[in-house]
């Protein structure tokens, strides 16, 4: 049984067709990792709970982290449902599991026994703050996780607290998507030794990795540590948002000289002398408050039909409702639909090379063929399935 539909064939199967993963149900970034190898074509059976695991109470089938998995239904404090995922563990490549540390252990689904069982096994751990330290049995979140490291610090206005960046650094960009990377990796190392290893992911950690290029400004001089006095952090008037009449907003990015130039000249400030010292720190605030005046006097469809050819680093900012529609979007393809359901392309693409059209997760969606696969006869022992 297949678990994803393909598109047509072109010259070669997706990049991780034949990997097979065992997912232990979780919330936030284990399941976005799995996202990210079933987009790309690995088999990722996820282990789901008795009555779900997402504490908001969502509609599973309409969870878009959750697409193209097969599904199965195990209660985990059942003997007989850990013997088989560790029979499950036996036919895989790897396994991620997003628990606090010692749960797995405590289940009897540890690293030290699954890889008795299966040497080769990538065990993937994702975790806040990793799996020791005096924080690591400790509760948080993304904005948490993101605090101790410097990443939230860094983001906001001058005098005002910071903002949550939604919970795309700790949990996706420093969790999900650094955890997907390791287990690629240790994938590549297990197919060349014959040897699994063990992946500590923490959020924390690795959204302090994503910090590097700052710590790279700061090491220059090029970084103060106030908030909104910076580059990149909405102190330079030309790398900044702007509201428009409409109440709509435009981002400008234009911090090479040349991207600069063409900005200010199609605004017609060349000859303004606030505008002559580009990176004079002590007139960014008067620039910042002209430019505010500008894009504030006209609706952004007009400054997108000023700026938007003018090479000057002019995008609108989209709500996720308009991103779909944009034209360069639509014609890359940058959104599709799963079961009705909108939702990003999988990325990044490769060429010549199968693309895996997403499906939306079903409970027990493979749970027949899953068991038969290791030779489960009873299916429907109440041991292995409690209904909540």
């Amino acid at each position: 049984m297949t678990p994803v539909q393909r598109l047509d064939t072109t010259s070669m199967r997706p990049v991780l067709d034949g990997v097979r993963v065992i997912e232990l149900a979780g919330i936030g970034p284990a399941p976005f990792c799995g996202m990210m190898l079933a987009d790309h074509g690995a088999e990722v059976i996820r282990i789901d709970r008795p009555g779900g695991s997402d504490p908001l109470a969502q509609d599973q089938g309409r969870d878009v982290l959750l697409r193209s998995r097969r599904s199965i239904t195990l209660d985990l404090k059942q003997p007989e449902a850990v013997e088989i995922v560790s029979r499950l563990a036996e036919t895989a490549d790897g396994l991620i599991e997003g628990f606090r540390p010692g749960v797995a252990e405590r289940l009897g689904l540890g690293p030290d026994i699954l890889m008795q069982r299966n040497p080769a096994l990538v065990y993937g751990r994702m975790t806040g703050w990793g799996q020791e330290g005096p924080l690591s049995d400790m509760a948080g979140h993304d904005l948490n996780y993101i605090s101790l490291n410097g990443c939230l610090g860094a983001l906001g206005s001058e005098g005002e607290p910071p903002p949550p960046p939604l919970n795309l650094i700790g949990d996706y960009g420093g969790g999900g998507m650094m955890l997907a990377f390791g287990f690629v990796a240790a994938l590549l190392a297990a197919r060349q030794s014959g040897r699994g290893r063990v992946i500590d992911c923490s959020m924390a950690e690795g959204s302090a990795a994503l910090m590097a290029g700052m710590w790279s400004l700061a090491h220059n001089g090029m970084w103060d540590e106030g908030r909104g006095r910076n580059l990149l952090d909405g102190g330079a008037p030309f790398y900044a948002c702007y509201a428009c009449a409409d109440g709509k907003f435009v981002a400008v990015g234009a911090i090479e000289t040349q991207f600069y130039a063409r900005l200010i000249d199609a605004l017609g400030l060349t000859g303004d002398p606030v505008f002559a010292a580009q990176h004079d720190q002590s007139r960014w605030p008067a620039m910042k408050a002209r430019l505010a005046e500008i894009f504030s006097s006209a609706p952004r469809a007009a400054w997108t039909d000023k700026l938007q050819l003018r090479d000057c680093c002019y995008t609108e900012v989209l709500t996720m409702a308009e991103a779909p529609t944009h034209a360069h979007n639509r014609a890359r393809g940058s959104y599709l639909e799963a079961d009705g359901r909108l939702q990003p392309h999988p990325a990044p693409r490769f060429g010549d090379t199968e693309v895996v059209v997403p499906t939306m997760w079903r409970r027990d969606s493979a749970r027949s063929e899953i068991l038969a696969e290791i030779g489960v006869a009873d299916p429907d022992r109440v041991a292995v399935r409690q209904e909540p």
